[in-house]
């Protein structure tokens, strides 16, 4: 498969302590590579975690919300090629055997081992291979985050991980993420498989709260196709091992710190997916303000984010402004045609409703030629503002999902 042009190299990633993580083969496909990955956590560990608003998600996503208000964790499975959605009672059998055997081996409760599932839709993930999986994995050697990372992927081009840190009571919390996703992106709360973990002592409750506002603030502000999967999923374990004094409320010391870098942390793991979108040759940040509120603001960027005819247009390295003012218009939101103002990078094209009289193309040209572009949209009605990324559509999107299943 070949690598995304807005590929970056995988990064250098610290352990964390409380952590160990091994990857096998479970053979749901017949690829030569590892496909089920395995964490497991020292006792005391604890977890939040956001999922698919999907009507029709899988069992798995299930069994993490089910799981999550309890926010305990000793265990996490991932399953790659097979993501055992729409598949019934079979799939639900599927993630209960695989919660017990590894319950069994790591004498904790089934609730205490969260599963995820990423890959083909409809297909019953099979039970004989996630368990001999589990038997492989509970003995495999320890892996490194390249490799974890590299056995949660589908149609992913490359490894996408991250890593950061923040301070609290003068100690040094180490934070770190690995995620997939490529295509069926446009989360509606997180993108399709994400992971993250940090040594920091924090309530539950509290990391949840944090995870929903880093949230919405980044893997809801992605889309790659406008389409939201059945398996989307993004937990984070926090293992306590830093040994700063546990965080319990917003107005601790330290917690700000660390919620900057936990946003951090899903930001720069949001824009990856977006780097290997199927078939993207452009990375776009669509940042819209002047609007009547924040809301409004983000279901505008994502209106023109979404929009066919924008993709292609940035494909093309059009600067087709016409298409940005449609997506605008047919957003449901509030704009005035005439207050409207438009840019391309650094150069405004259109104001107050009409194009700008003799704006130099040049530069225009040249940004669109780049692989990061940046559009603007000035509502001039408020204060609201929001950024989304995105990604051109080109016919190596339809290259990859015309043929997905064989």
């Amino acid at each position: 498969m070949k690598i995304s042009p807005l590929a970056t190299p995988f990064p250098q990633m610290p352990p964390i302590a409380g952590v160990r993580v091994a990857v096998a083969r479970a053979h749901y496909k017949t690829w030569d590579r590892c496909d089920l990955t395995f964490a497991a956590f020292e006792p005391g560990t604890v977890v939040a975690g956001v999922t698919t608003k999907s009507k029709c998600p899988s069992p798995e996503v299930e069994w993490c919300r089910n799981a999550l208000p309890l926010g305990q964790a000793r265990a996490l499975v991932v399953n790659a090629g097979n993501s055992n959605a729409f598949t019934g009672n079979r799939g639900r059998a599927a993630v209960e055997a695989i919660a017990a055997r590894v319950a069994g081996a790591l004498q904790c409760q089934p609730s205490d081992v969260f599963v995820a599932s990423t890959g083909v839709i409809g297909v019953p993930l099979p039970i004989d291979k996630a368990e001999a999986g589990i038997d492989a994995v509970l003995q495999a050697d320890a892996a490194d985050w390249r490799q974890a990372t590299d056995a949660i992927g589908t149609t992913d081009t490359f490894a996408k991980g991250a890593s950061t840190t923040a301070t609290i009571d003068g100690r040094t919390i180490t934070l770190v993420g690995i995620i997939k996703g490529s295509g069926m992106i446009a989360p509606d709360m997180a993108t399709m498989l994400g992971f993250l973990f940090t040594d920091a002592a924090i309530e539950p409750a509290l990391l949840q709260q944090m995870m929903d506002r880093a949230n919405a603030r980044t893997f809801s502000c992605i889309t790659v196709d406008g389409d939201t999967s059945t398996s989307d999923t993004v937990l984070a374990f926090a293992t306590g091992k830093a040994g700063n004094a546990p965080l319990a409320t917003i107005e601790d010391e330290g917690a700000e710190a660390f919620e900057t870098a936990l946003t951090d942390l899903c930001r720069q793991l949001a824009q990856l997916v977006v780097r290997d979108g199927e078939g993207a040759t452009k990375f776009v940040a669509i940042t819209v303000e002047g609007a009547e509120s924040d809301r409004s603001a983000h279901r505008i960027a994502m209106s023109i984010a979404n929009s066919p005819l924008v993709k292609t247009a940035i494909a093309g390295e059009d600067a087709n402004w016409g298409r940005i003012v449609m997506a605008v218009g047919k957003a449901g939101e509030p704009a005035e045609r005439d207050k409207l103002a438009i840019s391309f990078g650094a150069t405004q094209v259109a104001r107050d409703g009409l194009a700008v009289e003799g704006y130099d193309e040049a530069p225009v040209a040249a940004h669109l030629k780049g692989q990061d572009i940046e559009i603007g949209v000035d509502l001039g009605l408020g204060e609201g503002r929001a950024t989304v990324w995105t990604c051109d559509l080109t016919h190596g999107y339809i290259s990859i999902n015309a043929d997905y299943r064989s």
